[in-house]
C-alpha cells in the first residue's frame, strides 16, 4: 500500500526489484527513496508556493488597479452628478430669467403700444388742427384780399373825391375872384356841390351788390 501511495505522489511508475541475493540493505534503499520523494515534494511545494505568490501578487495588482479604477469612476460619477446638479440649477435660473424677460418684453410692448396709440392720436389731432389752421389762413387771406380790394377802391374813391373837392375849391376861388372884380351882390353868389356815394353789400368777404348815389347841394 505504501508503495502504491508513493507511486501516485511521485507521478510515475516505481519499479522495485527484489533481489533475493544476500547482502542487499533494504533500509538504505527505502531511505534513498524517501530522500528522493522528500526532494521532489519540497520542489513541488516550492513551485506551488512560488506560483501562489505570483498569482497572489498579480491578483493584488489587479485588485489595486480595479480599486483605483473604481475609485476614479466613483470620483468621476460624483463630479458628473455635481455637474448635472449645477446644470439643473443653471437651467432653472435661465428658465426663470427667460420668463422674467418675456414678462418685461410683454410689458414694454404694451406700454409702447399705448404710447404709440397716444402719439398717433396726437398726430391726428395736430394734423386736423393744421388743416383747420390752413383753412383759416386761406379764408383770412381771401378776406384780406377782399378787404385790400375794398381798401384800394376806397382809396381810389377818396382820391377821386379829393380831386373833385380840389376842383370845386378852384372853381369857388375863380368865382370869388370874379366877384371881387365885378363886385356882385351877396345874393348873386351861388355855390353848387355834388357828392357821390357808392354803397356796396359784402357777404363772406365778397361784394354781392353795389350802387351809386349822387347828392347835389347849392349854397
Amino acid at each position: 500500500m505504501e508503495m502504491n501511495a508513493l507511486r501516485g505522489q511521485v507521478g510515475g511508475d516505481v519499479s522495485v526489484e527484489m533481489d533475493a541475493a544476500p547482502g542487499v540493505d533494504l533500509s538504505r534503499v527505502l531511505n534513498e527513496m524517501r530522500d528522493q520523494y522528500e526532494k521532489m515534494a519540497e520542489k513541488n511545494r516550492k513551485d506551488a508556493e512560488d506560483w501562489f505568490f505570483t498569482k497572489t501578487e498579480e491578483l493584488n495588482r489587479e485588485v489595486a488597479t480595479s480599486t483605483e479604477a473604481l475609485q476614479s469612476s466613483r470620483t468621476e460619477i460624483t463630479e458628473l452628478r455635481r455637474s448635472v446638479q449645477n446644470l439643473e440649477i443653471e437651467l432653472q435660473s435661465q428658465i426663470s430669467m427667460k420668463a422674467s424677460l418675456e414678462n418685461s418684453l410683454a410689458e414694454t410692448e404694451a406700454r409702447y403700444g399705448a404710447q404709440l396709440s397716444q402719439l398717433q392720436g396726437l398726430i391726428s389731432s395736430i394734423e386736423q388742427q393744421l388743416c383747420e389752421l390752413r383753412c383759416d389762413m386761406e379764408r383770412q387771406n381771401h378776406e384780406y384780399q377782399v378787404l385790400l380790394d375794398v381798401k384800394t377802391r376806397l382809396e381810389q374813391e377818396i382820391a377821386t373825391y379829393r380831386r373833385l373837392l380840389e376842383g370845386e375849391d378852384s372853381h369857388l376861388a375863380t368865382q370869388y375872384s370874379s366877384s371881387l372884380v365885378s363886385q356882385p351882390s351877396r345874393d348873386a353868389m351861388v355855390t353848387s356841390r355834388q357828392v357821390r356815394t357808392i354803397v356796396e353789400e359784402v357777404q363772406d368777404g365778397k361784394v354781392v351788390s353795389s350802387r351809386e348815389q349822387v347828392h347835389r347841394s347849392t349854397h
